[in-house]
């Protein structure tokens, strides 16, 4: 299946299919023609030698130094050389080709003033498996990802590396290998090609998406640890979430309610108390919070992909170059630092409910730990240890990155987004969740091993699946191999293809 790019119409799930499951691209013959028409006016206006930002003068604190007609083609090159001035471990690929995608659909809005050669290349790179290497850290989400989206540029001068085909080969053999033609870069070409917050716009749409499936799997794993504790399941009807509003709450009430269809719960077969703690009566209302957050995070990176985040801003039906600060990544930072906060709120319940689960004193005359042999056995003690520690730094990681500014380019750039900051900190809480997470989905599975009563449907489906992982806890054994073998279970969002296989309905966005 081939996603067809033309600016104004890329949904995350787009995205998403062709960074991580190798969907071709393909550039709308008319917002190409648009990228030309612009081409067209930018240099009319180089030949009539106005003053433009980055085409004809240096930039930040070097925008008032004019060029020569000579140097205005080696800037370029000089511009993608000094900016690829990252730092650290290469990004997973599947996050640079969410950036590239994601300038991609800027250019083909007509307003970046590049050649069309440079969209048309990027998209040869992602349809023929050549990935820039690019360092994780160095951006600092105002007047672009600099120094990524360079590195990524570096390969449009034959320069730079990339991976192909599981080698990290030389920027130009990689090229070369794949039969792509390197078109350099002239006037504005290169401040085109990194003049905005691409990567924090294409990695958080990739976890905006893994974070709503975190969502529903949090959902399962409540529905499976409530039918453990022998909850109240009245607090999970749908006319009381109606009553207050939030949409959030009704989806999640409504998909832990369908997960435990058809329970002893919910027949009333099983005694239960008149109400439970708040961890587990008041699960709907804060996951739906969380779901609420994700909406609004949803909204904002969807405006972003399909916006014009450049500087200058080229208009050719009207012969105008508008400058500001388009570039500026705070607009998706902050919902993103926001929603990377409400995962660790569904952890920290989680780990709370985890603790019902163990705790003697709390688990509806479960065994201590949920171990046969309490003494000689110590269960899940330590299962929970692991999990606190995940949620604590999870906490840590929520103080939000985009209060964080530190003035650049000797104070002309004097307030900046660090939303890359956002993004790499998203990344270690949603790596941190699958963990949470899947400790939960042990414990509910040990604790209902203990339960005789019909469970729910999906509750059943969650159940096998976990079983078919992790085996039931009978002595004691070490648990760090469990512990990763259901972390990585929940990362691949097995346990929601199992309930869903099962019939149950689930709702979810993506």
């Amino acid at each position: 299946m081939t996603v067809v790019l033309d600016g104004f119409s890329l949904k995350i799930k787009d995205l998403v299919n062709i960074a991580r499951n190798g969907e071709s691209v393909e550039l709308a013959p008319e917002s190409l023609a648009k990228v030309k028409k612009c081409r067209s006016l930018l240099e009319s206006k180089i030949e009539q030698g106005e003053i433009m930002y980055g085409v004809n003068t240096g930039i930040g604190e070097f925008s008032e130094i004019a060029l020569s007609e000579h140097q205005i083609k080696d800037f370029q090159k000089y511009l993608i050389f000094n900016h690829s001035a990252g730092i650290g471990k290469p990004f997973p690929i599947d996050f640079v080709r969410a950036a590239m995608v994601s300038r991609i659909n800027v250019h083909l809005h007509g307003n970046s003033g590049c050649r069309s050669e440079i969209p048309e290349t990027m998209a040869m790179m992602l349809n023929r498996g050549v990935t820039p290497v690019v360092c994780e850290k160095g951006s600092v989400g105002a007047c672009g990802d600099l120094a990524p989206m360079s590195q990524v540029a570096l390969l449009l001068l034959g320069a730079g590396e990339a991976w192909y085909r599981g080698e990290r080969l030389p920027g130009k053999e990689a090229m070369d290998r794949a039969g792509i033609p390197i078109p350099g870069l002239q006037a504005r070409d290169g401040l085109a090609l990194i003049n905005g917050s691409n990567f924090i716009a294409g990695i958080g749409s990739l976890f905006v998406y893994d974070i709503e499936l975190l969502l529903t799997q949090a959902e399962i794993a409540a529905a499976m640890s409530l039918e453990a504790l022998l909850a109240n399941m009245l607090p999970y009807q749908r006319k009381l979430h109606e009553l207050r509003g939030f949409s959030g709450s009704i989806i999640s009430s409504d998909n832990i309610r369908n997960m435990i269809e058809g329970s002893d719960l919910v027949t009333g077969k099983i005694p239960v108390r008149v109400q439970d703690a708040y961890s587990m009566r008041s699960t709907p209302q804060v996951i739906g919070a969380a779901r609420d957050q994700l909406a609004h995070t949803v909204k904002q990176f969807e405006i972003e992909l399909n916006g014009v985040m450049d500087n200058p801003i080229f208009l050719p039906d009207e012969d105008r170059v508008l400058t500001g600060a388009n570039f500026q990544g705070t607009p998706i930072a902050l919902p993103l630092d926001s929603l990377g906060a409400a995962l660790c709120m569904i952890c920290v319940l989680s780990e709370r409910r985890l603790n019902r689960l163990v705790n003697p004193a709390l688990n509806a005359g479960l065994p201590p730990f949920l171990t046969d042999n309490p003494g000689l056995f110590s269960g899940l003690m330590l299962s929970q240890y692991t999990a606190g520690m995940l949620v604590v730094e999870q906490k840590i990681l929520s103080s939000p990155s985009f209060i964080q500014s530190i003035p650049a380019a000797a104070d002309q750039e004097d307030f900046v987004s660090m939303g890359m900051n956002a993004v790499l900190k998203t990344k270690q809480i949603i790596e941190n969740a699958c963990g949470i997470l899947g400790i939960e989905f042990m414990a509910a599975a040990q604790a209902l091993d203990y339960r005789q009563f019909q469970f729910g449907l999906g509750t059943q489906a969650a159940y096998a699946k976990v079983r078919d992982t992790i085996k039931h806890l009978d002595t004691d054994r070490p648990l760090y191999i469990d512990h990763n073998k259901i972390c990585e279970l929940v990362a691949k969002n097995s346990i929601i293809s199992s309930v869903l296989d099962s019939g149950v309905k689930l709702t979810h966005s993506f």
